[in-house]
């Protein structure tokens, strides 16, 4: 056998060969995950949804089996009996307050996917005086908590008479500061100036560069946001208590609380009505999951 035709021999790989690796600028492999990584997990998500699962049951029991000790684990019967109940009640509107949790989430989340996303741009890629105050601005008042606001904006609604009406929930979600944070942040490390540069030699103006640049390249990003703007709205129980409560146009948490009022509280059509309400919220994140892992995984990784 000549030299050419021997067979290389396999030498054992040296010790530290993946910190050797990463030295040297090649990926290494990733390690499987074990048996106990699994079981950690499948134990923490069935510790996450046993709330859901517990709330199912309760809302097709009996008032009985609310009760009953030990308590019952397995669903009933009367989902359907306590629902009808729950739509049925002539001073909790629930019906509308689902019609109008969807108008509020549902405007509320397109308002600030547009502003949010065009204030993110300006502060990203347009140079304008003040520019760096007034993201520090923005960035400050993520500090300050909303219930500190809560007063004067009660008034403010008041004198513009939007107290009691849907305008006064939709209006001041319009736009976020997070969202603008968010925005800016995802946008300095997607788009490069040179995209934006060379738009601007071809004759674009800055609402074309939005629209035909930004916009496609920051879709994971919009995916995010808008996935967390719909849940946080959707969930948002102090200002729409404040404002909707004992009024024709309740949201959904609003009903909800109306339900659990009183004397005597019927945990079975409390429940029925909090697993309804849930539904949505299931959907949206069971349908736009994958998107905001990747918007986050994108966003965290400068290009």
């Amino acid at each position: 056998m000549s030299l050419l035709e021997r067979p290389r021999e396999s030498t054992p790989a040296p010790r530290g060969g993946r910190k050797r690796a990463v030295l040297l600028g090649r990926a290494p492999q990733d390690t499987p995950a074990g048996f106990w990584t699994y079981l950690f997990l499948a134990v923490s998500a069935l510790f996450a949804a046993f709330p859901l699962y517990w709330m199912f049951v309760i809302s097709t029991s009996t008032d009985e089996a609310t009760s009953q000790l030990p308590p019952v684990v397995l669903p009933g019967d009367q989902f359907l009996v306590n629902l009808d109940e729950v739509f049925s009640l002539q001073d909790v509107y629930f019906a509308a307050s689902l019609v109008n949790s969807v108008i509020v989430s549902g405007v509320v989340t397109a308002s600030v996917l547009f502003f949010c996303s065009l204030a993110g741009f300006a502060f990203a890629k347009l140079r304008f005086r003040g520019s760096k105050p007034l993201m520090l601005f923005v960035i400050l008042t993520l500090t300050v908590p909303n219930q500190l606001g809560v007063v004067a904006l009660y008034i403010v609604m008041g004198k513009l008479g939007w107290n009691g009406t849907l305008l006064a929930v939709i209006v001041p979600g319009l736009v976020t500061a997070f969202g603008v944070f968010y925005m800016r942040q995802f946008i300095v490390n997607t788009v490069p100036d040179e995209l934006v540069e060379s738009a601007r030699v071809d004759g674009a103006t800055t609402m074309r560069i939005y629209w035909n640049i930004v916009l496609p390249a920051v879709r994971p990003a919009l995916a995010v946001l808008g996935l967390l703007t719909f849940v946080a709205t959707w969930n948002d129980f102090q200002w729409p208590l404040i404002t909707l409560n004992g009024t024709d146009y309740p949201t959904s948490m609003v009903a909800i609380s109306d339900l659990a009022s009183g004397n005597y509280v019927i945990y079975r059509r409390v429940l029925a009505g909090a697993f309804v309400a849930t539904l949505p919220l299931l959907v949206v994140l069971i349908i736009g999951g994958r998107r905001i892992v990747r918007g986050i995984m994108e966003g965290a990784v400068k290009s």
